[in-house]
Order: C-alpha cells, then structure tokens, then sequence
C-alpha cells in the first residue's frame, strides 16, 4: 500500500453518556458515524445527513448538535449525551412517558432528536410556552406525526417539572 492509499486515523478521547471512549478515528469521519458504529449507541438516527431533518441530534456540552455535521475530531474532549444517556435503566423519564401519554411519536425514528432537543429547552427553560417550544424544535422534523402532540409532550413534561 503506498502512501496515498494509507489512511490517516487519529486519537481522540470524548465522553459519552459519562463514559470515556477513546477512538480512532478518520479525519472526515462524522460523529454519528463513531456514536452508531464505533460506540455502539444506535439511538442516534442518520436521516438526511445535512442537517436538516434532526433525527442525529445529540447534546455537545449540554447543547443540541446535528451530530452528522461534526467530524468526530471536532468531539475531542467533550461531553456527548445520547438518547441512550437521558433514558432510565429501567422505565422512561418523565418526558418520554409525556411523549408516550401523548402520541407524540408514530414510526419513532425523529423521536430521539426530539426529546434530546426537548431536554436541553427544558434545562435552560423549565417553564416554556408553547412558541418557545415550537422554536426549540423548530429544526427536527417528523413525517409521520403532527407536531401538536410533540408540543403538549413538552408542555406536560414542563409543567411537572422533571418529575
């Protein structure tokens, strides 16, 4: 093999739903790449792989990120949750039983980026209203279902206040 047919893989460290994971990875490799094949977490969904859809949403740092536009790289030494990282081990948190209640998921492929993105609105905003949930969702985007029942899954889930 000559020189331009090698691979270059880097080292890189990040944390994934409080467990450190050291990879090797390409370059170009995208995040949701290295979540799905690499660490094993399928909860992260590859829809469109622009960006578009939501469907790889995952947290950064506490921030909602499309994971298929981040370079693995990019993760070195952050903090990454996972659907996987905000569901019990036994049972469903409150804001996934408000989505259940509700109906707000039909084939539940959009539904983790969803509620990843409901996480992070619920963090910073315990009590939002129904136009800062509809911004905060604004970017995943479901086929299957209305968006309402999403909407009142978070609403309940605020007004419980992480029960």
């Amino acid at each position: 093999m000559n020189v331009s047919e090698q691979k270059t893989k880097l080292h890189i460290q990040m944390s994934v739903n409080g467990e450190r994971y050291d990879v090797d990875v390409e370059p170009r490799q995208l995040l949701s790449d290295v979540l799905r094949h690499q660490v094993g977490l399928t909860g992260t969904h590859v829809g469109c792989e622009h960006g578009v859809c939501g469907a790889c949403t995952v947290l950064v740092d506490g921030m909602p990120q499309r994971s298929c536009l981040i370079f693995a790289v990019q993760a070195e030494g952050m903090e990454i949750t996972t659907i996987e990282g905000v569901t019990p081990a036994l049972g469903l948190s409150s804001l996934q039983e408000a989505f259940q209640k509700h109906h707000a998921l039909q084939c539940g492929f959009c539904t983790p980026g969803f509620v990843l993105s409901a996480e992070a609105l619920l963090r910073d905003k315990p009590n939002p209203d129904e136009s800062q949930i509809r911004e905060a969702l604004s970017g995943n985007i479901c086929r299957c279902t209305g968006y309402q029942a999403i909407v009142d899954a978070v609403l309940e889930a605020a007004s419980k206040g992480g029960e």
